[in-house]
């Protein structure tokens, strides 16, 4: 099953200096991790609703929150402890956190 891994941290976040190196969680899930990026700053975020035939633009994410998305992960799991365990070992948990979404059955 494939899973998002939404890479969350507030802006303040500080690395702890602990636990593995991104490089070294890129090699722990090869051939788990199909896709991922980080992400650019908040602040070049643009969010799109459409109200009738109006498109309204705002700048910014969409929500105003103490953590923000800053990067994704897209990996294959043979369920979703296997998915957890991934995601518990990414960098970013230890100072930020990690939420894991399902891709839905289409």
């Amino acid at each position: 099953m494939k899973y998002m891994l939404l890479i969350c941290a507030s802006p303040d976040a500080e690395p702890d200096g602990g636990g593995i190196t991104i490089d070294q969680w890129l090699a722990e899930v090869e051939g788990k991790r199909l896709d991922g990026s980080e992400l650019a700053s908040r602040r070049t975020a643009t969010t799109v609703r459409t109200r009738g035939e109006e498109v309204l633009l705002t700048d910014g994410p969409f929500a105003e929150t103490k953590e923000h998305i800053v990067g994704y992960d897209v990996v294959e799991c043979a369920d979703l402890d296997e998915a957890v365990l991934i995601a518990s070992r990414h960098p970013v948990a230890r100072f930020g956190a990690v939420e894991i979404r399902p891709f839905a059955d289409l």
